[in-house]
């Protein structure tokens, strides 16, 4: 995910030499360097000190090790925040950070790694407009980027945006599927399947019609589409879309209980 941010950043005007990247890895440092002609060091607190924006690009285990290590440097420099780790709260990452920090909390998916992301952001109350702006098109870079009000409201973006392109698959995979079963060839069903569900998406995204019209306007009375849609809505498919994202929403909120009671 830091390689897409990166990425993006460079595509949309961002100059190499604004950034930084740290790991403890210096081999792929090196690789990260090669390819986007960024700056790389494995020094935490070096990297941070360099920065306006710190992205913590970490995985949640290891988040408080290295929240602890750059503290005395971001206590100084006071950077914007940026963590993309899912679970871990605004509070307890700005506990981590030494307090008082500007924070922005990012819940991307993995379309991002295509240009075509969706992420979902919160800011606590230390920061800026300015700094909201330039998080806002950092991940913009990537995607699209919307703002939550209240940080419990990241669970939902994790259900519905941050969980959902496996959704997505799983109809391309069932779709596909049944394709296959009638006789079309597996390469034509799942070539077919994949630039119908892009277009509807991007029909979707350029119309003013709601997802309801666009789909009344496919069925024709009695003919092939309403006799699906029927099937669908007869087999309980919004109930049991209903339930699937309340499972993962319900999940969302159990990892970020059990990330908090093991710090």
């Amino acid at each position: 995910m830091a390689s897409a941010i990166i990425g993006g950043m460079l595509e949309n005007g961002y100059q190499a030499g604004n950034i930084w990247v740290s790991a403890p890895d210096d081999g792929h440092l090196q690789s990260i360097r090669k390819r986007f002609g960024v700056s790389v060091t494995t020094d935490n607190r070096y990297c941070a000190q360099q920065a306006d924006i710190v992205v913590l690009a970490v995985k949640p285990q290891v988040m408080a090790d290295v929240c602890h290590d750059i503290a005395p440097v971001v206590q100084n420099t006071r950077p914007l925040m940026v963590s993309i780790a899912a679970g871990l709260t605004a509070e307890t990452l700005d506990t981590w950070l030494g307090g008082g920090m500007p924070l922005v909390r990012v819940m991307p998916n993995t379309p991002s790694l295509v240009g075509k992301g969706a992420a979902g952001l919160f800011a606590n109350a230390q920061v800026k407009d300015a700094q909201k702006t330039s998080v806002q098109s950092m991940f913009e870079s990537i995607g699209s980027a919307l703002w939550v009000d209240d940080e419990d409201q990241l669970h939902g973006v994790t259900a519905l945006s941050g969980s959902g392109p496996a959704y997505f698959f799983l109809m391309l995979e069932a779709l596909e599927g049944a394709a296959t079963e009638a006789g079309i060839a597996p390469e034509t069903a799942r070539a077919l399947a994949i630039q119908t569900m892009a277009g509807a998406a991007e029909m979707a995204a350029r119309s003013d019609d709601d997802p309801a019209q666009l789909k009344r306007n496919v069925m024709s009375p009695g003919g092939t589409t309403e006799r699906a849609v029927n099937t669908f809505e007869d087999g309980g498919l919004r109930q049991l879309v209903k339930k699937a994202y309340g499972a993962a929403f319900d999940r969302s909120r159990e990892m970020s209980k059990e990330l908090a009671d093991k710090q």
